[in-house]
């Protein structure tokens, strides 16, 4: 297909770098062991925005948005 795929070890979070950032960031907003049936559809979209509005050191300080649509993309945060 085309897709690159990488399968970390398990237990292994060094391998996923990237993957535990995002995490982390989620975490601010979302803390561990928060029951997600008491968080609005609304506040996860909010949120799902803001993360793809951001830029990142490994996509050349793009926006995820920008890679993907192959535009630049200027919005407020959201959160």
């Amino acid at each position: 297909t085309g897709i690159k795929v990488f399968f970390a070890d398990p237990y292994s979070p060094w391998q996923r770098g990237t993957n535990e950032n995002m995490n982390r960031y989620i975490r601010q907003f979302i803390p561990k062991g928060t029951n997600f049936n008491n968080i609005s559809h609304q506040y996860i979209r909010k949120l799902q925005i803001d993360l793809n509005n951001r830029p990142k050191k490994c996509l050349n300080y793009l926006t995820p948005n920008e890679v993907h649509f192959g535009i630049s993309i200027n919005i407020e945060n959201t959160i």
